[in-house]
């Protein structure tokens, strides 16, 4: 079965996939994030191939949503559409424009550009409705699943280190492998719901959208494309080691995920809101690599030593404890100092949405820091004293699932808008007396 399985992936990479033959935007002008200094009187599109213009395919959108488009007229000879405009004022703008390829398909997209004002991101186009339920929960999944493949491969290098036998070896490369495939597959489901939601257009189509405003020109879609390269290079040192059985690749899988899991922490709100700073993203980095080891240990514990290798449960449990302790230290420190870097004031926990969900979160923290005191000061020195591990095992699995809803809490955090730092006011000018 090993050996068949990368013939079935060799085979698959070589049958030649579809080309798709629909019209690509090549040249916008103005041009995508472009800064203006003087108002432009046209909008012009230039493609790869001639395109069926309508009525409507162009709109220059202001903030409020008015389309200040005057009329749109398509140029065959040139492969574009040009769109005549009034004299625009200063502000931000937002274009979404469609097309009908020659093959029938239509080709959708959307830019900005600004009138001596810095052009909004393309995620903050006019029409976009920002982050939904379904993206949480995607957020989520991506979030477990760094946990599984970077936490169970920490686990298996820190706390178990020497051999597993084989029916637990085997487990522990089911779990590691769902995580693996999973952070690719969350990851691809994320950035396509972020560009569906910026591009407006129900998913059929939305295949044929544009989407190199949000792939290239936001940190989001750098750090999508950098961190699915990335874990895919994972995946694959994870596979070789379970193909030749040499835990050596699993050192390199595991620097390669805490490396590649910093993309998060430099494309959200630590690198781009107000305030942010080397410091913040290293903070934020700390916190999710905090979290990802704790919790993917946590789901090894339960899910791969308690059942399968029982031999181990007591050695790995005081190992994993006295590691855990310095995980909640690590996340405690990041998240305070994030917290109050993104909180200006204590009353903006009980006033904002931002702050209700951190709420949320601290709350569950609470409950999983009680929850493992317990298992520091209770359970571990019984277990140093007799060797009781009879209840432990529904203990983790309550303990995994809390770690599981901080992970949802911060997955919602994430997606949320921090509250706008204050203005500083500008210094008043002494006043003097008059001579």
């Amino acid at each position: 079965m090993r050996r068949a399985l990368p013939v079935a992936v060799v085979v698959a990479l070589l049958m030649p996939a579809g080309a798709f033959a629909h019209a690509s935007l090549i040249r916008e002008s103005p041009a995508f994030k472009e800064r203006l200094a003087s108002a432009p009187r046209e909008v012009l599109l230039r493609f790869d191939q001639s395109v069926t213009t309508f009525p409507n395919s162009v709109e220059v959108l202001t903030p409020d949503g008015k389309n200040l488009v005057t009329s749109v007229r398509g140029v065959p000879e040139k492969r574009a559409i040009v769109a005549h405009l009034p004299v625009l004022p200063r502000g931000p703008y937002t274009v979404r424009w469609h097309a009908m390829s020659n093959d029938g398909h239509v080709v959708s997209g959307v830019f900005t550009f600004g009138v001596r004002v810095p052009a909004p991101l393309v995620t903050d186009a006019v029409g976009a409705q920002g982050p939904t339920r379904t993206e949480h929960l995607v957020r989520w999944a991506y979030f477990l699943a760094l946990a599984l493949v970077v936490g169970g491969i920490g686990f298996r290098l820190l706390i178990v280190r020497g051999p597993l036998g084989p029916r637990a070896e085997r487990r522990f490369y089911w779990v590691t492998g769902i995580g693996a495939v999973a952070v690719l597959e969350a990851g691809i489901a994320a950035f396509l719901l972020r560009a569906e939601d910026a591009l407006q257009l129900p998913f059929g189509d939305f295949l044929y959208g544009d989407l190199s405003p949000l792939s290239g020109g936001t940190r989001f879609g750098a750090a999508f494309i950098t961190m699915e390269l990335g874990f895919a290079a994972v995946a694959a040192l994870l596979y070789l080691a379970w193909l030749t059985d040499r835990h050596a690749f699993l050192w390199p899988a595991f620097v390669l995920g805490l490396v590649f899991a910093s993309g998060l922490s430099l494309s959200g709100h630590s690198a781009a809101d107000a305030g942010h700073s080397w410091l913040s993203e290293l903070a934020d980095w700390v916190h999710l690599s905090a979290a990802t080891l704790w919790v993917g240990g946590l789901v090894q514990l339960a899910a791969v030593v308690w059942p399968a290798a029982p031999e181990l449960r007591r050695t790995a449990f005081l190992r994993f404890s006295r590691l855990a302790t310095v995980l909640v230290a690590l996340l405690l420190v990041a998240g305070t100092y994030l917290s109050i870097l993104r909180l200006p004031q204590v009353r903006d926990l009980w006033t904002t949405g931002y702050g209700h969900v951190l709420l949320v979160k601290l709350s569950l923290v609470a409950i999983a820091l009680a929850w493992g005191a317990v298992h520091h000061f209770v359970a571990v020195p019984r277990i140093q004293r007799e060797g009781v591990l009879g209840v432990l095992s529904r203990s983790m699995v309550g303990e995994s699932a809390v770690a599981m809803a901080v992970l949802l809490a911060a997955a919602v955090l994430v997606d949320s808008k921090p509250p706008a730092q204050p203005v500083p006011r500008a210094p008043v000018a002494a006043q003097t007396a008059p001579r």
